[in-house]
């Protein structure tokens, strides 16, 4: 009888407290980022299309020998790395959200991003440098470098035009390749084993 009692009130407490519960709020989301307006020319997905040109960048020989080039993958892949955890649409590879964060390690290792940078910073420095240096402005594509995340503009110039092995941002962006491959082409035999049914 007693131990009925005890889980009466153990049941009893466990109610009571489960509007307090409902108050807390939910755990907030990472930092957001976003691309700018020539990111994507047309009107492509911007997640699929930075995915398969960083991913190109990263895995091919002399892919990011071109500075620009470079600048501008690397800003897909920050963008990448802030975005894909909170797209409930790429949620079907958890696993890439790792590879993703310790690409993003390693950039920001390569490229002397400041500590805790905010990551639409990061974004947006590299594109305007990636702009800069195309238009043949040295100088301009270190002024586009703020320094909030780039303290070392001039040195992380240098690293563009130099950038060395990155073998996180490779795997990750090979994974997230393969990934986009996979689910493309389940889809298509979805489709095709649905129009054999129909028939």
């Amino acid at each position: 009888m007693n131990r009925k009692k005890s889980i009466m009130r153990h049941s009893l407490s466990l109610l009571a407290i489960l509007p307090l519960l409902a108050c807390v709020p939910a755990a907030a989301p990472g930092p957001t980022a976003s691309l700018p307006f020539d990111a994507v020319q047309g009107a492509g997905d911007p997640t699929r299309s930075a995915i398969f040109s960083t991913a190109y960048a990263f895995n091919n020989p002399g892919g990011l020998a071109d500075p620009a080039v470079a600048a501008r993958a690397a800003a897909n892949l920050e963008w990448l790395a802030t975005s894909i955890p909170q797209d409930p649409r790429y949620s079907y590879a958890p696993t890439l959200n790792g590879q993703l964060a310790l690409a993003r390690a390693e950039l920001h290792a390569a490229l002397l991003v400041a500590p805790g940078a905010p990551p639409q910073a990061v974004v947006d420095g590299l594109y305007g440098a990636h702009r800069a240096l195309r238009a043949g402005d040295r100088a301009g594509a270190v002024r586009a470098l703020p320094a909030l995340a780039f303290p070392d503009g001039q040195a992380t110039l240098l690293r563009l035009a130099a950038m060395p092995p990155m073998p996180q941002a490779a795997a990750a962006m090979a994974a997230a390749e393969g990934e986009l491959n996979r689910t493309d082409q389940d889809r298509l035999n979805g489709r095709r084993s649905g129009g054999g049914r129909r028939g």
